[in-house]
């Protein structure tokens, strides 16, 4: 008999609004997350506290433990205090540092982990990756995804604005990962989970003429729900494929050689800018996707240029030459090209000059 359909990774709960935090007692009362209500909750700097106290309110055996980063080593001692308490479920809020902590931990420690997102800065809010520091640099390593998410949009509203709208940076980079993985396809022979890649650009498309800025519900709602498919996407997937391309690996090689330039999101979208621009210099496609990312980025005031995160061309050029070592067996534009140092620095100095305005 064929196969008519496929089991899919995907949270019991999404709830995106205002008011939200108050049904997470609720929520966590569900006896497919935790039969007995032993919950531990994981809070970072700033609001978590605050929606940790509304926690501990409704249920009657919940523990706060503060997460000290994004690190592996907070990860790893968060994960020996839930197995040691024998809980059922933890619960990470705060920003995406925090979350990547909890669901390392989680994943250590073999129970499910609910998302609770104070701001919408990266799809780690709602994906099976955790991007976290290490003595070596920034890795990301595969964790279980959140059995249930939450986004309370006051909350949202009340974090910083340079954390929320690099959100629109990640997600727009899917593009870029989308087409980097049909090259790979075309050139490789790499399978494509279609799936996956249409969750990942519906996404994009959802986001990207979204009319409206951080100060509208509809589009924070829509920002939030497109983190959530980016992170489904990437379940779908088996790994980072729908939402990482070039774009991630010109990020990831930002952070290693030139450590806190700009965070997750914001690198995102500029590394996204620049592989279409090659894409449409390079290849003579692409360049109507880089006018719209283009002016997203601009619309909603995130980095265009190197100049935008503080990096000279060169600084920029050098993390482009770098950015293929970040992932090992990923290919991209940038392995399909190849470019070496010298036309690297062209390529760069191109792009400043015609969008550097």
């Amino acid at each position: 008999m064929p196969l008519l359909t496929r089991m899919l990774n995907a949270p019991l709960s999404i709830d995106v609004r205002r008011g939200a935090v108050a049904g997470l007692g609720e929520l966590l009362a569900d006896k497919r997350i935790a039969t007995e209500g032993r919950v531990a909750v994981a809070v970072g700097p700033g609001q978590g506290d605050q929606i940790a106290e509304q926690v501990k309110a409704s249920l009657d055996a919940c523990e706060v433990f503060q997460v000290a980063g994004g690190t592996v080593d907070a990860a790893v001692d968060l994960g020996s205090k839930l197995r040691a308490g024998s809980y059922e479920a933890v619960v990470g809020i705060g920003g995406g540092r925090t979350i990547d902590a909890a669901k390392y931990a989680a994943t250590l420690s073999g129970i499910p982990m609910v998302s609770v997102a104070t701001n919408l800065s990266h799809d780690g809010i709602c994906s099976p990756v955790a991007s976290l520091v290490h003595d070596k640099g920034k890795g990301s390593f595969g964790v279980v995804m959140p059995l249930a998410m939450v986004v309370d949009l006051d909350y949202v509203h009340a974090a910083p604005d340079r954390l929320v709208r690099a959100g629109i940076g990640d997600v727009v980079s899917n593009f870029s990962a989308v087409d980097d993985w049909l090259l790979a396809a075309e050139d490789c022979g790499e399978r494509v989970d279609r799936l996956a890649l249409t969750v990942a650009r519906t996404a994009a498309e959802a986001l990207v003429h979204q009319p409206g800025s951080i100060d509208s519900d509809r589009f924070l709602t829509v920002l939030a729900e497109a983190l959530v498919l980016s992170g489904m996407a990437m379940a779908f997937a088996g790994d980072s494929r729908p939402a990482s391309g070039g774009d991630h690996e010109i990020l990831h090689a930002i952070d290693h050689l030139f450590p806190d330039t700009a965070n997750h999101g914001e690198l995102a979208g500029l590394g996204a800018a620049f592989c279409y621009h090659l894409r449409a210099t390079r290849l003579g496609a692409g360049a109507d996707r880089l006018a719209e990312i283009l002016a997203c980025l601009g619309r909603h005031g995130l980095p265009r240029v190197p100049a935008d995160v503080g990096l000279t061309p060169e600084q920029f050029a050098a993390a482009v030459a770098y950015a293929p070592r970040t992932r090992p067996g990923r290919y991209t534009i940038l392995e399909h090209l190849s470019l070496d140092e010298g036309e690297t620095r062209k390529a760069v100095e191109e792009y400043v000059q015609a969008h550097g305005g």
